[in-house]
């Protein structure tokens, strides 16, 4: 165990860049994780830690969760409260921090073989991402697709998503309507989700077998690209409100694909 008492110590400094910066992380394939949650769930799903940040008072307050994390990790510091600072995205931070390499990435392959897929088209909200990862993994989606978008490993992405950007596969595609193409010729159902009027009920959609159903950007909803790849399904709505969070769209979903 090592102790870093100043908040200008190189590895303070570049932990801190790591959890500010989406360049940083992906220059050097490493990501930040803060907080007991988020740390012990990454000691627990065999996650490679490369450094372990713990405060004296995370150690008082978490002695055997600090002990744990620990035993899994290359190297270990005890730090100052300003350290800490210097590193926390967050107002009240617990103490405990880890950079881990990047999580390995999951093929096309994945989602070529079979099962329920929720594919996200360019969704920039972190929180967004998190949240949706989080119902997924909790319904039993088989892996998350991206295009484009929020960067997976943004603390605030992982936060929201509690542990699951680390458990459940993420596949990256610059293509989706390709793979959507691709999946078809498997035998998949594509859907795409919209609020208009005009398209199909989801709650009237056959979601047996393999389905993949896409979500669109916030603003702009899914592109007519991806529409000419899918059926247009909606959500129905009642009262005045003209369209849905991303993450509670995706929620909806994801539902309506899992239970059939």
């Amino acid at each position: 165990m090592n102790v870093i008492e100043s908040a200008s110590n190189e590895k303070i400094k570049s932990a801190a860049k790591l959890s500010s910066s989406s360049k940083e992380r992906k220059e050097k394939r490493e990501f930040f994780l803060e907080g007991l949650r988020l740390c012990r769930d990454a000691a627990e799903c065999g996650i490679a830690i490369k450094n372990f940040f713990y405060t004296e008072n995370a150690l008082e307050k978490h002695k055997s969760d600090v002990e744990f994390i620990s035993s899994k990790a290359e190297q270990t510091f005890l730090i100052s409260k300003s350290a800490a600072l210097k590193m926390s995205d967050t107002q009240n931070p617990q103490g405990l921090f880890c950079v881990c390499p990047f999580l390995c990435e999951k093929g096309e392959e994945v989602v070529l073989s079979g099962g329920k897929f929720i594919a996200l088209e360019n969704v920039q909200d972190p929180s967004n991402l998190g949240a949706i990862s989080r119902t997924a993994e909790a319904l039993g989606i088989t892996a998350l697709i991206a295009e484009n978008g929020c960067d997976i490993y943004n603390p605030k992405a992982q936060r929201a998503a509690m542990g699951s950007l680390l458990r459940l596969p993420v596949i990256r595609t610059e293509n989706l309507s390709s793979l959507i193409e691709k999946c078809k010729e498997n035998g998949f159902k594509a859907y795409a989700t919209t609020p208009s009027e005009n398209a199909k009920l989801i709650t009237e959609c056959d979601m047996s077998g393999s389905v993949i159903a896409v979500v669109g950007n916030e603003g702009n909803g899914v592109s007519e690209k991806i529409f000419a790849s899918c059926e247009s399904v909606t959500i129905p709505m009642k009262g005045r409100a003209e369209s849905l969070n991303a993450s509670v769209a995706a929620a909806i979903t994801m539902w309506e694909i899992m239970r059939s």
